[in-house]
């Protein structure tokens, strides 16, 4: 299920099918990279929105842009741009994008993510099957409406759900396999995977798998 990914940094992939290559996130990405098809953008702050990365997998024609509505207006600005709200189901690049609730709503981080600028995070199909990924967010009461095989969840803390926060998430989704991210480089130590890793327990009988992304080749 993730033969096809690379993984950057913080929530930045990369998934290179026969045909078709999206990134989500763009940062860190090195020179030499495969263009891009298809650009997902989840929110507008830096280790998201980067365009020094975006202008390096961006093709001279073709690559198609998904953001929400205010990093489309306002940050993206040449190219086939389509903004997209939670809630939302668009088509592009031959995929179904739909596009889900990313916010803070703990306390303490309110005004990092807050749910009124209508920050997404993503759930489409890719190959033979469907993935999640969750963005920015905290444990929110709309990850229980989400079906996917594969679920990447942020779990570095401090500014998005840590490692129990993103567990408890999990074991609401239910996928089939578990991919923390978002940590190891702004916040939240490389054991984080290993945390989170332990964390997962067995959801109703089914076994569930999570990965740690450093330890992918």
């Amino acid at each position: 299920m993730l033969d096809a990914f690379t993984w950057y940094k913080q929530a930045a992939l990369k998934w290179q099918g026969k045909n078709l290559t999206v990134h989500i996130d763009p940062w860190g990405v090195p020179e030499g990279e495969p263009k891009a098809d298809l650009i997902l953008i989840t929110h507008a702050h830096f280790d998201h929105y980067s365009q020094e990365d975006i202008d390096r997998v961006t093709k001279e024609e073709g690559t198609i842009f998904v953001a929400p509505h205010d990093v489309a207006a306002e940050c993206l600005t040449t190219g086939d741009i389509r903004a997209i709200k939670p809630g939302e189901t668009l088509e592009a690049a031959g995929l179904q994008i739909h596009a889900v609730p990313a916010y803070n709503a703990r306390p303490e981080r309110l005004e990092m993510h807050p749910r009124d600028n209508n920050w997404v995070g993503y759930v489409l199909d890719l190959g033979e099957n469907r993935y999640y990924f969750a963005g920015d967010t905290d444990h929110i009461p709309e990850m229980a409406d989400i079906g996917t095989d594969v679920a990447f969840v942020p779990a570095g803390g401090t500014y998005t759900m840590d490692v129990q926060e993103a567990a408890g998430a999990i074991k609401e989704i239910r996928p089939k396999l578990a991919v923390p991210y978002h940590f190891g480089f702004v916040v939240g130590p490389r054991s984080t995977g290993d945390e989170f890793v332990k964390a997962i327990a067995p959801i109703e009988g089914r076994v569930l798998e999570p990965v740690n992304p450093f330890e992918q080749p």
